[in-house]
């Protein structure tokens, strides 16, 4: 029965509380505190203490009564005699005192006792009496509606709702509650029932843990920081809280992500003081607002009695207890429910004995005002519900502690919920002071070019002291310079993988789960199942998954490069329709008369025709029509006109169509590569292909639906040996030694870093999926959204670009290696081999020519051979003059003599 225990106190520090603000004198058991004058009717009540409770309690029962009688608004025509009874865990006891205060006539019992088992016997002994019972302690028992008993403590139902929708609006997923006894889990019942604790529960981490807090916290809170354990739900009497908390804080417990939930509603009059340095977040709840002016009013009348009888005070406010705020509202909820009913009949108390029990006549109409009224007290507004007299209506304070300040976040009733009074802008704000001057521990791991260690003595830096550098080491650094916070780098070469037995994570994930570091930044994918481990910023980088493969070796380019824009076929086939058209066009030309004329110039004599389309001119008119030359020969007929034009449109087509495609092929930069595409990776079977093993990108495969991919995961796992790599710079490395029989499956952001540096390597295809990188924290981390909107304003800004190109475009090796639109000679060095061979050709032919003339020339001349050579060399070399005189030497000279033998 220890939860009854403390919710019995609770109540009691509540009632002494409410004694507190009336400011009585000094009261014993049976003290009146104000004695009514003669015109005015006695009404008498009786409140029953706990031997060992805080006099404070009784002091608000009698300051609080005073004040009613003082108030001639309240009970104009009656006055309250207020009487004190001790009891212990005695039923006879009790049972003794009860008779004896029914035998002075009262008109209202109020518990003001924690044990449920004396309230009991009250509550029994008032009913059969039909007295009203006000309670002021939560019920830890379901027992049966009791019709004359009406309590002013929350109903443990409502205040239940009201401590899970508090936490649910904290979002949380998973928490540790710690109690004292089981009692306590009425308070946690329905946030319980809301997780279904004990079916779908393990899934989230919800424990539950019992702890007398006379036992060592300490190896606990170590274990739950070792499972990454952040939500503590606590409920034990505020005696023992703060030993609790301080045993959490000697073993680290007390950190920037752990959240502590106390749902002791006198929580709020502890100061936490020596936790002032501690970042943990604290969470009370309470049904007293200290800044209200009834409270202050209330505290002020105990204070002001206490000096008058020469006692000094500490109650203030801020340590009211919610017991004797209670009994204190206990008073005037008697006394206003008293007020309505005098008001309607004429009321009177009866004296009641013990031996022969006759119900109060009265009793059963003031219970039932009781229950439909509504009072303001120091506990906030009450509503009570008509059957079973329990409180249905009150409002809970939401408190948080920053640096032993407490500053209200909002309030829960049952009727709104839970209503916020914090605007965000003032939870940012104390967000971004927090973090100013904290030191953030960084987890990264070693690769190129996110983080790589540096010289130490280059930068400055104490030998001591590791030395960092790269693209993820200044996005900190220059967060850290706008938010105002420092930072220390360490090194995790996992990314972190999950192992399903224990559900615990290795790696910089694990590290950011067992609270060991504040942020993970690398090439750290974004995943659902990191998700569900850590939190992440805003993705700083997008990208997706490519191939990684190997550039094809450049073939040296053929002599006759040129020919490759028409087939092997394609120039067979135009050879042969040029030849079968030449002859096709000789053969009309000789057929048709209109290619016949006669010849010019025209001789006396001569009726010959002539035909210029000879073999060798038809030959010269299809080649000059192909080369676009033109020919001075040309067709007459129609009919070999028709074949010209048929042929000319011919040239024209195959002229342009090898133009354009010798075009492509000379500015074509392409590599001609086996596979295109992820598709064509996936059917060719000489190529292998592989990823890192825990990566993300192993994930993807794993993890997707297309059918495609599901065969490549298959195959991949099939593969002897092994075609997963350690580390991305293994698969780089692996793509280049297998000179295009291995390709590697890796984020596009590391594809384009490595081509940048090696000109051997390339991307193939576009991305398969699309993800980003993001900085990683501990779940619920507070500093989410500032490290959020940091990665937002760098990448407005253009910071994020510039850093990027600054580390992956820092070498330009492959832009100089890249090769040149300009046409090189080995390219274009067959035609000039063409022009070569056709002028020898031609000068082969010329030679033959040559001597060919020499002998007709010596026949002609009648000269030696050698003689013709010379002269016809002579006048050869002679590159002036353009006519050639007619050597007939021998006819000239028989034509002489001729001459002159005629004269003779």
């Amino acid at each position: 029965m220890t939860c009854d225990r403390t919710f019995v106190t609770v109540t009691l520090l509540l009632a002494t509380a409410a004694a507190a603000v009336t400011g009585d004198d000094e009261i014993s058991p049976t003290t009146t505190v104000n004695q009514p004058g003669p015109a005015s009717k006695v009404v008498k009540i009786v409140a029953l203490f706990h031997e060992n409770d805080d006099s404070v309690n009784q002091l608000a029962y009698n300051v609080s009564t005073r004040i009613v009688n003082i108030m001639d608004t309240v009970l104009p025509k009656n006055k309250i005699v207020q009487r004190s009874e001790y009891v212990v865990n005695d039923m006879y006891n009790v049972t003794r005192i009860v008779c004896e205060s029914m035998k002075l006539g009262i008109a209202a019992f109020i518990g003001g006792t924690d044990d449920e088992e004396i309230e009991n016997v009250i509550r029994s002994m008032s009913s059969r009496a039909q007295i009203p019972f006000i309670e002021t302690h939560w019920k830890t028992s379901d027992r049966p509606p009791d019709e004359y008993a009406v309590n002013l403590y929350p109903d443990p139902s409502l205040l239940s709702k009201a401590i899970r929708d508090i936490i649910l609006d904290m979002d949380w997923e998973s928490f540790t509650v710690i109690y004292e006894s089981p009692m306590s889990l009425i308070r946690l019942k329905d946030l319980l029932m809301h997780f279904d604790y004990g079916q779908r529960a393990p899934g989230k981490a919800i424990r539950i843990i019992q702890m007398s807090p006379v036992e060592d916290f300490r190896p606990m809170f170590k274990e739950l920081k070792s499972f990454g354990e952040k939500h503590i739900i606590l409920d034990y009497g505020i005696e023992h809280i703060v030993h609790i908390l301080e045993q959490a804080d000697e073993v680290h417990f007390m950190g920037d992500y752990q959240s502590f939930v106390i749902t002791n509603l006198d929580a709020h009059t502890l100061t936490f003081e020596e936790f002032h340095k501690s970042m943990a977040n604290i969470t009370l709840i309470r049904l007293i607002d200290p800044e209200s002016q009834h409270v202050r009013n209330a505290v002020d009348e105990i204070v002001f009695n206490e000096q008058k009888n020469g006692r000094i005070s500490v109650l203030t406010p801020n340590t009211l207890k919610t017991k004797t705020a209670l009994i204190y509202d206990a008073v005037n909820f008697f006394a206003a429910s008293l007020h309505g009913l005098v008001a309607t009949q004429t009321m009177g108390p009866t004296r009641i004995s013990c031996d022969d029990i006759k119900p109060w006549v009265h009793g059963y109409s003031l219970i039932n005002y009781m229950r439909v009224m509504e009072l303001n007290g120091l506990t906030g507004k009450m509503r009570f519900d008509g059957v079973t007299g329990n409180r249905n209506y009150f409002k809970v304070d939401v408190v948080k502690v920053h640096e032993s300040k407490k500053h209200r976040l909002g309030s829960w009733d049952p009727s709104e919920g839970m209503t916020l009074t914090r605007s965000v802008s003032e939870i940012y704000s104390e967000i971004a002071q927090s973090i100013t001057n904290k030191t953030f521990v960084v987890v990264g791991k070693l690769v190129q070019p996110y983080l790589m260690k540096c010289n130490a003595t280059e930068k400055g830096i104490d030998e001591d002291e590791e030395c960092f550098e790269g693209f993820a080491y200044e996005l900190v650094a220059e967060m850290a310079k706008y938010n105002g916070f420092k930072f220390k780098f360490t090194t995790n070469e996992d990314y972190g993988s999950q192992n399903l037995k224990t559900g615990k994570w290795n790696g910089m994930i694990g590290e950011l789960q067992s609270m060991r570091a504040d942020l993970a930044i690398c090439d750290l994918t974004i995943t659902f199942d990191r998700r569900t481990a850590v939190d992440f910023t805003t993705p700083f980088m997008t990208l997706g998954i490519s191939i990684l493969y190997a550039k094809p070796e450049k073939k040296k380019p053929q002599l006759f490069w040129f020919l490759n824009p028409l087939s092997f076929s394609v120039w067979m086939y135009t050879a042969t329709a040029y030849l079968g058209v030449s002859l096709f066009l000789f053969m009309l030309a000789r057929m048709t008369p209109f290619e016949w004329e006669i010849p010019h110039p025209i001789k006396p004599g001569d009726d010959t025709l002539e035909n210029s389309m000879t073999l060798l001119n038809c030959l010269w008119f299809s080649i000059g029509s192909v080369l676009c030359a033109g020919c001075e020969i040309l067709p007459k007929a129609v009919s070999t006109r028709l074949v010209a034009g048929m042929w000319w449109f011919f040239a024209l087509i195959m002229t342009s169509s090898y133009t354009a495609n010798l075009t492509a092929s000379i500015t074509s930069g392409r590599l001609d590569t086996p596979i295109k595409n992820v598709d064509d990776l996936s059917k060719d079977s000489d190529i292998q292909y592989g990823c890192y093993e825990e990566g993300s990108t192993a994930a993807f495969f794993q993890k997707s639906n297309l059918s495609l991919y599901q065969r490549m995961w298959s195959v991949m796992e099939s593969s002897n040996p092994t075609v997963f790599t350690k580390s991305n710079q293994e698969g780089v490395d692996r793509v280049l030694k297998g000179k295009g029989r291995y390709a590697f499956l890796m984020e596009s952001s590391s594809i384009e870093y490595q081509t940048e540096r090696n000109c051997n390597l390339m991307q193939i295809g576009n991305t398969l999926d699309s993800k980003g990188y993001g900085i990683a924290m501990p779940m619920n981390s507070p500093y989410r959204t500032l490290i959020s909107e940091s990665v937002l304003r760098l990448q407005e800004s253009g910071f994020m670009r510039e850093l990027k190109d600054k580390w992956w475009k820092g070498v330009n090796k492959c832009e100089e290696e890249e090769e040149s639109e300009e046409l090189g000679f080995t390219k274009i060095g067959g035609v000039f081999v063409v022009l070569v061979l056709g002028c020898l050709i031609a000068f082969v032919f010329s030679i033959l020519e040559f001597l060919w003339n020499i002998r007709k020339v010596a026949i002609e001349e009648e000269i030696t051979p050698k003689e013709a050579l010379i002269l016809e060399w002579k006048f050869a070399m002679k590159c002036d003059g353009g006519v050639k005189p007619l050597r007939r030497r021998h006819n000239t000279s028989t034509e002489y003599e001729s001459n002159n033998s005629d004269t003779s």
